[in-house]
């Protein structure tokens, strides 16, 4: 361990004493905050993350949250709970409570047609943005007319991840809507510039509204902001290598979140302690919506079924990836982005949890680890997520 890990261990340590002293895990196993701390450092040096925070829950509530490593490996900055992320794919299971809040408020229904709420076809409008609201390809399709928010929710709208991903870049839809789990950021963002024509309102303008403002998320938002440039993380390739930091990004319900693990450790708390929305709209946000079966979430595997997760009868709900244990349902939302890498899952029944964020390329190889050691969640389908543990990656690493 080099004299900087070392430094940022005893700091950890230090803090670390002056919190409840004890986690309890699924299992009824308990572990010293303490000792989590240096084993948590341990996995961080071994997987050889840059930079990880972790929050885990209690009784609904945050009971650790720690920071380690650094937010910019070639100025040796320490990473700190309250540094600004890139939240990637996190975005979605926040953006679905807020389509939740405006299902309440009567704005929409889950499951009428998105295009039936537009005076005219979506492919008519005039893009406002560099790409993500053209939906110009769709002028010939049938199928697209069929989507409603559940199935963009669910991801059965049966777009394609993101339209680069088609051959000519072109956005379609590839089978009848609702039909099968199929992963799909443009199929929340579709959803997105729907309500945006139909409320007259932007996307950051609801979510500071109905979402961040009421939670106390200062430091979040869909788009980077000036506030944001005192103290934000660089991601970080597998080499480690320091990355540039895209600050041009519009906003996008599926991709575009800045915030910082404090922040989203208090959205995390707000699900576990049913806040801001209506018990009947928790139950269905963490209701299953589809089941799924394909052998990886993403790439080629994603077309190809199995049965090798049917005893976690693993699914979808809105907005959340849902799986079943001794312990209730496990309800799991995952982030990747360049140089960033993402997990949380939530065991509301229990009221226990955990949340990693990571501006590291390396840090998903160390989730597996990083979740039996927090919570002992041995349920995570791992494989399925596509997270190869690094002492298998690299024969010989310490666990």
């Amino acid at each position: 361990m080099n004299v900087l890990s070392r430094l940022l261990l005893i700091t950890l340590l230090l803090s670390a004493c002056n919190s409840s002293g004890h986690i309890t895990r699924l299992n009824g196993s308990r572990i010293r905050t303490t000792e989590l701390t240096q084993r948590i450092q341990q996995v961080v040096d071994s997987a050889r993350v840059a930079g990880l925070a972790v929050a885990v829950f209690n009784d609904g509530r945050a009971v650790y949250q720690q920071a380690f490593g650094v937010r910019n490996a070639e100025t040796g900055e320490p990473l700190r709970f309250d540094t600004e992320f890139y939240g990637a794919s996190l975005s979605k299971a926040v953006f679905a409570v807020l389509v939740l809040k405006l299902v309440e408020e009567g704005q929409l229904s889950l499951d009428e047609p998105l295009q039936k709420y537009l005076p005219r076809p979506i492919y008519e409008y005039k893009p406002r943005t560099r790409w993500h609201d053209d939906y110009s390809a769709l002028r010939h399709d049938t199928l697209y007319q069929r989507i409603t928010a559940r199935m963009c929710l669910s991801h059965t709208t049966g777009m394609a991840n993101w339209r680069w991903d088609e051959p000519d870049e072109q956005l379609r839809v590839h089978r009848q809507p609702g039909a099968r789990y199929s992963y799909s950021g443009e199929g929340l963002v579709y959803l997105q510039v729907v309500l945006e024509h139909k409320l007259g309102r932007s996307l950051e303008e609801l979510m500071q509204e109905k979402v961040f403002g009421p939670l106390g998320m200062s430091t979040s938002s869909y788009q980077w902001q000036p506030r944001f440039e005192a103290h934000y993380c660089h991601g970080h390739d597998a080499a480690g290598k320091v990355l540039p930091k895209d600050k041009d990004n519009e906003p996008r319900s599926a991709s575009t979140l800045e915030t910082t693990p404090a922040d989203y450790t208090r959205f995390l708390e707000a699900v576990l302690q049913r806040r801001l929305l209506r018990p009947e709209s928790w139950a269905e946000l963490l209701r299953p919506q589809i089941t799924i079966h394909s052998v990886q979430q993403m790439g080629p595997l994603a077309r190809r079924d199995t049965t090798a997760y049917d005893h976690l009868q693993l699914a979808y709900g809105l907005g959340w990836g849902l799986l079943h244990s001794p312990h209730g349902v496990g309800a799991f939302k995952e982030g990747h982005g360049d140089g960033f890498q993402h997990y949380s899952i939530l065991f509301p029944e229990r009221g226990i949890g955990v949340l990693l964020m990571s501006n590291s390329d390396n840090a998903e190889s160390a989730f597996r680890s990083l979740l039996r050691l927090t919570i002992a969640d041995e349920f995570t389908p791992t494989a399925w997520q596509g997270y190869t543990p690094y002492y298998l990656a690299r024969p010989g690493a310490a666990r």
